[in-house]
């Protein structure tokens, strides 16, 4: 059986679009002051040069509201504060209201979002940030515009909800195939898991007890992941119903394994997101258990239909076993299905709508179409000859949209790091340079004998970094040497990113007057003979020296500095004591003082409270009864005909309006509206019921 309409399924999409928006503006907002303030590890200041051009010539050269700044009276750090704390406010209302749901709200996000990124540096470079954008971009074509007079048809949906569809299988195929072209040792020979759960950045409690499962599990779990990242994301754009439910299921499993084992933010939230794409309305309505009747099928084509779905999971199995590198393909057959629903979605009754379907049809179409073709540029990166084919117009256009993360290339855990041990950089800090102190961070491994933490969906983008540093030399890393001249100089929100509570911080009195690093392997410890658990969560050996000792106006440190940099070019502006920027220190304070991960959470029930609560206010008898069930309209011609006229004739003798009245009630009694009931694109998903003698009665 084909798919059926997926209007609930794109709600639910931007339902939870708008709530991992929420984490990601308010996840930066919190870091803000230590990692872009005027005094952090990389001030954003410094990406915003003033040059005497004009504020178009700025935005061209870099797209964001950031020029804005001075014009608020706002100094860059204040303005990046302001900017993410507006999109975490209407990103959570959006999640609260569904009548925020719509696709200028999401114009909005994805504006404040990509005026963060333009000067989030090696902070906010990861692949989630450049998801989330493409993401964000296609809820813009996704969702409805609300019209004031009442108007909220969809008829491009099924274009546009493609796109999605199209993004995840990018991102779940290319995570598979650079695994296998990256020829790494541990996938190639299944090993992979028996390092990943104690190398990853941050790993949670679960991962320990991962880590301890036999090896024919950890390999078994390999084979699962192939299957689910290659062959099984072709199943996305099978004609067979149960193929995408299928696919929506084992993507889902993978996501919510990850989830559990490790700590990445709101990339997999985002994922589970994009998988919504591949439901339909039928299997949302099965999940809320709204039975609708299906019409019956010959019991042959039921067993044609089966017999095919065991054919494609025969087919799966054999290159399961046997195969590995699959080639692109398909890319025929996926634009022949975007093209079919095009057609489908300018097949509409009545002459206006089938005018302003085709005008939709044409605009959605066209972005649809070249949102695909750019597309294919970093998604043929994975295999040479398929991107050097590629239309040399297509990799222009590419070229000129790149700035503002519309596609993206993506793959996930190329090669398995740290299979000699997990490197982990320890600063240590000193007053005297001969008894020394370690500086314990939140979150990342560090303390042997503390156990890990869950921050989902937070990102400390500081710890993070951390883990990168420690795959190579500090040269590697600019940043790290700014990360310990701010150390040295005592400033507090540095601190903050590093110990939210600074009693726990070993300086917090005083700064301390020398600070090294050092490498050391961190692997998991293992249970005890008598199987239970040992005391300590982590065993390390050192390794050698990261960063040499270093102290304020040190030569070594200040040729860092000065090499890449990093010096404070000049004294920092004064803070102004206007009304704004006091309201912003005012909400910063309040707001940093709860753990972030908390504070996310409380964030998120709440909207989801205020959500509920309203679904459950707003349900009325019509909610119940499915779409389904509705008994088609049988004389939709003649009750548009007699709207006309009587809209035209109000002023007529009382006796031929009450003829009509009774006319309409003989005709359209206890029928649906024809035209809410083709192009309804309410988001409560709400039936509208309406009678012929009540919009006369009304007119009267």
């Amino acid at each position: 059986k084909k798919m059926g309409e997926t209007r609930l399924a794109r709600h639910i999409f931007l339902w939870c679009l708008s709530a991992i928006y929420m984490f990601a503006f308010a996840s930066v907002y919190v870091q803000i002051p230590g990692l872009y303030g005027n005094e952090g590890v990389l001030p954003a200041r410094w990406m915003l040069r003033v040059s005497g051009k004009s504020i178009w010539e700025q935005l061209r050269d870099a797209p964001t509201l950031l020029w804005f700044g001075p014009r608020l009276g706002l100094d860059t750090q204040q303005c990046m504060e302001l900017l993410s704390l507006a999109g975490a406010v209407l990103s959570l209302a959006a999640t609260a209201l569904p009548v925020l749901r719509d696709c200028r709200v999401y114009l909005v996000l994805w504006v404040l979002y990509m005026s963060l990124y333009q000067v989030g540096q090696v902070f906010l470079y990861f692949q989630w940030d450049s998801l989330l954008l493409e993401v964000g971009f296609l809820a813009i074509l996704v969702a409805p515009m609300n019209m004031p007079w009442g108007c909220r048809a969809g008829l491009h949906d099924n274009v546009t909800f493609w796109l999605v569809r199209w993004l995840l299988f990018r991102l779940m195929f290319a995570s598979g195939v650079v695994k296998l072209t990256s020829r790494c040792p541990t996938w190639w020979g299944l090993t992979a898991l028996t390092y990943h759960y104690e190398t990853q950045c941050i790993p949670t409690p679960l991962a320990w007890f991962a880590h301890q499962l036999p090896v024919w599990i950890q390999k078994l779990s390999v084979v699962g992941t192939f299957v689910i990242e290659v062959p099984g994301p072709f199943l996305f754009f099978s004609p067979i119903r149960r193929h995408m439910l299928t696919a929506f299921y084992m993507q889902v499993l993978l996501q919510v394994l990850i989830i559990l084992s490790g700590n990445y933010n709101f990339f997999n939230l985002l994922t589970i997101t994009l998988c919504f794409s591949l439901l339909d309305d039928q299997h949302v309505n099965f999940w809320l258990c709204r039975h609708i009747p299906q019409k019956e099928r010959s019991m042959f084509m039921a067993w044609v239909c089966v017999l095919v779905e065991l054919a494609v999971y025969g087919i799966l199995g054999y290159w399961t076993v046997y195969y590995f590198d699959l080639k692109t393909c398909y890319l025929s057959y996926i634009t022949l299905c975007m093209l079919c629903m095009c057609f489908r979605s300018a097949c509409v009754k009545g002459v206006l709508w089938r005018l302003w379907s085709t005008v939709q049809w044409a605009v959605f179409a066209t972005a649809a179409t070249t949102m695909f073709a750019i597309s294919l540029v970093p998604y043929t990166y994975i295999e040479y000859e398929a991107n050097s084919n590629i239309w040399p117009g297509v990799r222009k256009a590419f070229q000129l949209t790149d700035r503002y993360q519309l596609v993206n290339s993506y793959g996930l855990f190329r090669r398995m790091t740290g299979v000699g041990g997990r490197p982990e950089v320890i600063i240590e800090g000193s007053m005297d340079g001969s008894t020394w102190t370690e500086i314990e961070f939140m979150y990342k491994p560090g303390n042997m004998s503390a156990a890990p933490l869950v921050v989902t969906p937070h990102q400390p983008r500081l710890d993070w970094q951390m883990w990168f540093a420690a795959l190579g030399p500090h040269t590697q890393s600019p940043w790290f040497s700014s990360l310990v001249y701010r150390l040295l100089q005592g400033k507090r929100d540095v601190i903050r990113l590093i110990q939210r509570d600074e009693s726990r911080y070993p300086f917090s009195q005083q700064p301390p007057a020398y600070i090294r690093a050092h490498r050391y392997k961190y692997w998991f410890t293992e249970p005890k003979e008598d199987g239970s658990l040992p005391q300590r969560w982590w065993r390390r050996v050192y390794v050698e020296e990261f960063y040499p000792i270093v102290h304020l106006g040190d030569g070594f440190l200040n040729h860092m500095l000065d090499q890449h940099g990093l010096k404070d070019k000049g004294p920092v502006r004064r803070s102004s004591d206007a009304w704004l920027p006091r309201v912003l220190r005012s909400i910063g304070e309040h707001a940093r003082d709860v753990p972030t991960p908390l504070l996310l959470w409380t964030l998120f029930s709440s909207a989801a409270t205020i959500c509920l609560v309203n679904c459950l206010c707003s349900r009325s008898p019509a909610h119940d009864r499915p779409l389904a069930t509705s008994p088609p309209p049988q004389h939709a011609p003649e009750k548009e005909e007699q709207e006309e006229e009587s809209s035209g004739e109000v002023d007529k003798e009382e006796k031929e309006e009450q003829n009509k009245e009774s006319e309409g009630e003989d005709k359209g009694e206890a029928e649906e509206d024809p035209v809410n009931e083709e192009h309804d694109g309410d988001d409560s998903g709400e039936e509208e019921i309406s009678k012929e003698s009540g919009h006369l009665g009304e007119r009267k």
